[in-house]
């Protein structure tokens, strides 16, 4: 038996004898009993800590160090080449009812995941040390937060959780005060796929993650915490935890509109969410501000309206793609003090991937191995950078706003080469629910499996909602209220392609012109064409200066395909009807009136 089980450390007493804390030590004493760990570190996220730790990483191998007088501050991760995303398919919703779980997740029940997570945690940590990470998600002051913890055995996770989360010392604080935390308990294990689950057990509040360092699958905070429990909690408590990224559009006259946006991972929402204007609108006094790229948690206000925060505190971007074309922002962003997960390496030791338009060229690819094209790319499609938002140019103070922002429209969108134009506007808000409920996309790296294949992906949730999408749907509908102020709803195609295959709408920074559109039908200043399917622009309401659009491309970017619509939607019909009597008729019944007026 290992000393360490006969005297398990406790949390830093933080107020009287009388502590909050008694629950999170009883837990952390369990989780020692059960792993065996040699020691117990409790993190307090402070900079002795962390620099700590990443000597212990830099010595043991975990991490190897960038070029300092290019990258200052920043480290290379190189994962398990089996572990480099999130593996839906070993990740399951442990819920009483299988249908409170829904056909959306894997479901298992309670009592047997918690059996067989225990039996590979049994003995898992000899040898490492069992890190305690008390963090909060949102910021620190914010009733909108909630606070969790995470045990690891892990490094690096502590690493990337200390810039991802409010981490440490405040975070303790604020579970002494209220006495309520999510729990998650994470082992890297062997690393051994065969041996990998990520089990959530949203009506217990906690998490189960073994066998993967990977990002989605080890930073609890992220995925696990912030969208799967947290869309649990959030229908519970009266709010929507959403994979959304948050920007705010400043006008000339200087008034700043906030958008939340779901697209499906490696969708461009890092991107949208640190997008520059182009040099007209700059020049013009346009400006657009970053809350956040990933994650939105939404509740109404006093005034109807629904307000919104970032959960974390840190962006844990796609590396691939990012350039100084696609998203100067984010590139200057990660300059310093990055951690970099999975990308090929220069001669120099700076971190390389595929698209980025630097004039370097990598010697090392991302397992490690002398660079060879033949071999695949230097960088995994799905590298990555974790890195804190304040590092980023566009990044706004609103960000530790502790009431949020102010909504004013939310958009959906995901990679559709066909049928969909580049952007409509819903009817109603009960309209605006089926957008985002049959909401497709190909599929990207992110995720293990087939590449380019078109799935439904419900406002970008599919991977990430914690219960039975009926149930989530009917939720999203309960907000419209008598007295609400609801933000208009949107849907985009970045990604509409010509018959050459090429894409048909230049993106990036011009995608403000999109936006600029939206803000002017919320403000009720813009015009649209109305359709069976929504308002869509003509050519001549978004400000094209500058831009050059074919026939072909005016022709689908801002289209309607009717019979391509009308096939479209039998199949949302059919969709809708895959969960079945939990799906709300009023989703069904909108369904049909657009498959009517379609029929038309």
């Amino acid at each position: 038996m290992n000393a360490i089980s006969k005297d398990v450390p406790t949390a830093p007493a933080l107020g009287s004898a009388g502590s909050r804390l008694a629950a999170l030590n009883e837990w952390v004493a369990q989780v020692a009993a059960l792993t065996r760990p040699d020691r117990i570190q409790w993190c307090d996220g402070s900079d002795a800590e962390n620099a700590a730790l990443i000597e212990r990483m830099l010595a043991d191998g975990t991490l190897e160090k960038l070029n300092e007088q290019t990258h200052p501050g920043s480290y290379l991760h190189r994962s398990h080449p089996d572990d480099v995303a999130r593996v839906e398919h070993l990740t399951f919703v442990c819920t009483r009812s299988p249908e409170d779980a829904g056909p959306n997740n894997h479901w298992m029940a309670p009592a047997e995941a918690h059996a067989k997570m225990d039996a590979l945690y049994a003995g898992c940590m000899r040898g490492r040390t069992l890190y305690v990470i008390p963090y909060c998600m949102g910021p620190i002051d914010s009733p909108l937060s909630r606070c969790g913890v995470e045990i690891t055995d892990s490094p690096y996770v502590v690493a990337n959780m200390r810039i991802m989360t409010r981490m440490g010392a405040p975070a303790l604080a604020r579970i002494e005060r209220e006495g309520a935390f999510v729990r998650g308990l994470h082992s890297i294990g062997e690393l051994d796929p065969e041996r990998r689950f990520i089990m959530h057990f949203p009506e217990e509040l906690t998490i189960k993650s073994f066998g993967s360092g990977y990002g989605g699958n080890a930073l609890l905070g992220k995925k696990c915490h912030a969208l799967r429990i947290a869309s649990h909690q959030a229908r519970s408590e009266g709010w929507l935890a959403e994979h959304m990224l948050i920007l705010g559009i400043e006008n000339p006259q200087g008034e700043t509109h906030y958008v939340a946006a779901a697209f499906p991972s490696a969708c461009g929402k890092t991107n949208l969410a640190m997008l520059i204007p182009p040099q007209g609108y700059r020049d013009a006094g346009w400006k657009v501000w970053t809350v956040g790229d990933d994650i939105c948690w939404m509740r109404p206000g006093a005034d109807g309206r629904l307000y919104a925060i970032n959960p974390e505190a840190g962006f844990f971007g796609v590396a691939p793609g990012t350039s100084s074309k696609s998203n100067p922002n984010a590139l200057a962003t990660i300059q310093h003090d990055t951690i970099f997960t999975n990308v090929g390496v220069t001669a120099d030791s700076q971190p390389w991937w595929e698209g980025l338009d630097n004039g370097q060229t990598p010697v090392t690819d991302w397992r490690g191995n002398p660079y060879d094209p033949a071999k695949g790319p230097a960088a995994h499609p799905n590298s990555r950078f974790t890195v804190s938002a304040k590092q980023c140019p566009s990044y706004s103070d609103k960000a530790e706003d502790a009431q949020g922002v102010p909504i004013s429209a939310i958009v959906f969108g995901g990679r559709r080469a066909s049928l969909v134009p580049l952007v409509f506007e819903a009817r109603d808000w009960t309209h605006g629910v089926l957008v985002g409920a049959a909401m497709g996309s190909e599929t990207t790296a992110a995720a293990t499996g087939a590449v380019g294949v078109m799935r439904r992906d419900p406002m970008a949730m599919k991977p990430f909602c914690g219960y039975n999408f009926a149930d989530y749907f009917s939720h999203w509908l309960s907000f419209d209220g008598a007295q609400a102020q609801l933000p208009k709803v949107f849907h985009v195609n970045w990604f509409r392609k010509g018959d050459d295959g090429k894409f048909l709408w230049p993106g990036f920074g011009d995608n403000l012109r999109v936006l600029e559109w939206m803000i002017g039908r919320v403000k009720g200043e813009a015009g649209a064409v109305e359709t069976p399917i929504g308002h869509l622009p003509a050519p001549t309401d978004l400000n094209l200066d500058g831009v050059s659009l074919s026939d072909e491309a005016q022709a689908k970017l801002f289209g309607f395909d009717h019979a391509g619509w009308s096939a479209e939607f039998a199949s949302i019909g059919g969709y809708l009807d895959e969960y079945g009597p939990r799906m709300p008729q009023a989703l069904k019944d909108e369904q049909q009136r657009i498959a009517a007026a379609l029929a038309r």
